[in-house]
């Protein structure tokens, strides 16, 4: 089957690693069920794993992807969840002892025709979303998701901040928290994509560093060393930063806010089975919908993947099957 999968690390050119080939047809294990992939989402994790971060020398190659829509063999149109919990996939993520990874870190991931995938992880599809929206939702949304309302707790009148405007979860928190009653702030070092995130809803957009009119009761943070500074500076008294990501690099220093302020910071990590269906619900009944920026054929993923690299995108690019 055609996939785009990492053949080797380059730490500063990682899209040397990735080649788009043919790759045997993945095994099923008992209590998993194959899914023919019709949508697969692209993310910043899958550049990381080029990278070498999170990803044994022994994995390789390795199927690249984390977030995928698609149709078992029985015809159902399925949702599927990109976090495998347990050792066969069928335990909980949500407890603290059970140990869990992500699609392409031990199992091949979704960039691929055909991909196995743990019964327990599939979620229906709604019939008014589209696999290319569909396949936004395991990662990119699910994240956002999980920011906002879990790990967050933001709730309708809080004001939250988020840095770098245009990616994928950028974009998702923008469009769930203004759907939800929250006030959403955004900072982008690009005038046209503040712009856009104006266009999407976001209440107020901000230069990147640039001085805040107030403090926000939150702050989502995926960029790390470029804007830890500016997320602790921004946030109130006992506020709350939510950090999902790293892109810029790792971000040190900032001790003095955290305990003089008293800040809480919280990580966060994709989100929960549970937790996508709630987000599916959530789409189906407001109407909210992925903002999908480009597709390409699975055949053309090095011009995907290089596209994402640039960060010359707004929303999400999808690979199509």
């Amino acid at each position: 089957m055609l996939a785009a999968y990492a053949d080797s690390f380059h730490p500063d050119q990682p899209l040397d690693g990735l080649v788009v080939g043919q790759r045997p047809d993945p095994d099923v294990p008992d209590g998993w069920e194959l899914v023919t992939v019709r949508a697969a989402g692209l993310n910043h994790h899958d550049l990381w794993t080029l990278r070498g971060v999170g990803l044994a020398e022994d994995k390789l190659p390795m199927i690249l992807g984390g977030a995928a829509a698609g149709v078992t063999e029985d015809g159902r149109e399925v949702i599927c969840h990109g976090v495998v919990a347990g050792p066969d996939g069928r335990g909980d993520q949500s407890d603290p002892d059970v140990s869990f990874s992500l699609f392409s870190e031990h199992h091949p991931g979704t960039h691929a025709e055909r991909l196995a995938v743990p019964t327990v992880n599939l979620v229906d599809k709604p019939e008014d979303l589209s696999f290319d929206e569909a396949a936004c939702l395991p990662v990119a949304w699910l994240t956002a998701y999980r920011m906002l309302f879990v790990r967050g707790g933001f709730t309708p009148g809080d004001t939250v901040l988020v840095q770098g405007a245009g990616g994928g979860v950028s974009t998702a928190a923008v469009l769930l928290g203004v759907a939800a009653g929250l006030e959403m702030w955004v900072t982008s070092r690009d005038p046209d994509k503040a712009d856009r995130a104006l266009e999407l809803g976001a209440h107020r957009a901000f230069a990147s560093g640039e001085r805040l009119p107030r403090r926000v009761d939150g702050v989502l943070e995926t960029v790390g060393k470029a804007t830890w500074e500016h997320s602790l500076k921004s946030t109130r008294d006992q506020g709350t930063v939510v950090v999902a990501g790293m892109t810029s690099g790792d971000a040190p220093g900032g001790l003095p806010h955290l305990f003089f302020r008293q800040l809480n910071v919280v990580g966060s990590t994709m989100g929960t089975r549970r937790e996508l269906q709630a987000l599916v619900h959530f789409l189906v009944t407001t109407g909210v919908r992925p903002l999908v920026d480009e597709t390409y054929p699975l055949a053309d993923a090095e011009q995907a993947y290089r596209r994402m690299a640039d960060g010359d995108l707004f929303g999400k690019i999808v690979l199509t099957t």
